[in-house]
């Protein structure tokens, strides 16, 4: 078994998001706005409209499909409506990105604990993270310490439930609020590139330590594989 590289003989554990990170749950979110625009008489968006905007959950999803924003009068009925909508089919089409679920595997059988850390409420990341079998130590949703991210303290949550120094996790993510929560808590971070930003988004002026291209590189980075 390969040791892990000098530079980072100090990690103790990796901690991930969740949507666009270690899951593509975009068209399952995108089909819930949807489906709120198809009862009001609306023709369907094409969901790769949404798509970029899965990582922001219900303010993404309404943002694309009523032009509304938070703070907008009807919002936060709208929002609930979404949320209502979206649990019912969020387990239809969202699955983990090709190639993570052999990094996961990979990093547990080299004594190296992950944990999840997202902005998505409890109410959905715990059964969703629970029916792909993703296997995380911990789950630390946008709910659970009444802060969410770039706030870092559901990080630093998610690092006191591993039992490792804040200083000895990675954080990956795939938006820049991810990147600053990191570090804010004292972690290195990696972007995920493949996420729902795209290929336009501006990764290497977000200052993190280690940029991914791809699920599968973070092994390699780590010189594990």
């Amino acid at each position: 078994m390969k040791p892990i590289a000098a530079r980072w003989s100090h990690l103790r554990a990796v901690l991930f998001d969740l949507d666009g990170t270690l899951i593509d749950s975009a068209a399952d979110l995108g089909r819930a706005a949807n489906v709120m625009r198809v009862e009001r008489g609306l023709e369907p968006l094409p969901l790769a409209q949404y798509r970029p905007h899965g990582g922001s959950g219900a303010r993404g999803m309404l943002g694309q499909a009523f032009d509304l924003a938070p703070g907008q009068p009807g919002y936060d009925e709208f929002k609930r409506e979404f949320l209502d909508c979206y649990e019912g089919l969020m387990y239809d089409s969202t699955r983990p990105f090709d190639g993570i679920e052999a990094e996961l595997a990979g990093l547990a059988g080299r004594g190296l604990p992950w944990g999840i850390v997202t902005n998505k409420a409890e109410r959905f990341a715990l059964p969703l993270v629970a029916a792909l079998r993703l296997g995380a130590a911990t789950v630390v949703g946008g709910d659970t310490t009444g802060h969410a991210k770039p706030h870092p303290a559901p990080l630093l949550e998610a690092a006191r439930r591993l039992g490792v120094p804040a200083a000895a996790c990675l954080y990956v993510g795939d938006d820049e609020r991810d990147i600053l929560a990191g570090r804010a808590a004292g972690m290195a971070t990696a972007v995920a590139a493949w996420g729902y930003l795209g290929a336009e988004a501006q990764h290497g002026h977000w200052g993190a330590d280690i940029e991914l291209a791809a699920p599968g590189e973070l092994l390699k980075t780590l010189g594990l594989a």
